[in-house]
């Protein structure tokens, strides 16, 4: 089990919850025709948001180094399990760190004006950057 985010493109989505929480589920089908591990594919917004967040909890399937390193150090906690669409960006965090997770995600979605999705949360909180 994993403590999971999701990041938005706003424009994408839409407001009404039920509306919204279908066009999540058709997200996470993973349908879209590219690999979900490349930044690029994703809006600008969230690859700059990723970037950022990406700081504080590294890609899990990057670099090898950089997974050893962490692991040496004994912050391979922080390693976070990714999928980019063009729309979100589905992170799955070890739930040792699920509270900064969700904080850091949280206000860098602000900052970065892209939604904002707790799907572990079980009232599954919604934030527009509105």
């Amino acid at each position: 089990m994993s403590y999971d985010l999701i990041i938005f493109e706003p424009s994408s989505a839409p407001r009404d919850k039920k509306e919204f929480m279908a066009w999540f589920e058709q997200q996470v089908q993973w349908s879209e025709d590219h690999e979900y591990n490349n930044p690029l594919v994703c809006s600008e917004p969230l690859q700059r948001m990723y970037s950022k967040l990406s700081e504080h909890f590294p890609n899990m399937n990057v670099d090898e180094e950089v997974f050893e390193a962490m692991e040496e150090a004994g912050t391979d906690n922080r390693l976070t399990d990714y999928s980019l669409g063009t729309d979100v960006i589905y992170a799955a965090f070890a739930y040792s760190v699920a509270e900064e997770a969700y904080t850091t995600m949280r206000s860098l979605a602000v900052e970065y004006k892209v939604g904002f999705f707790n799907v572990s949360s079980d009232d599954g909180e919604i934030i527009f950057p509105d």
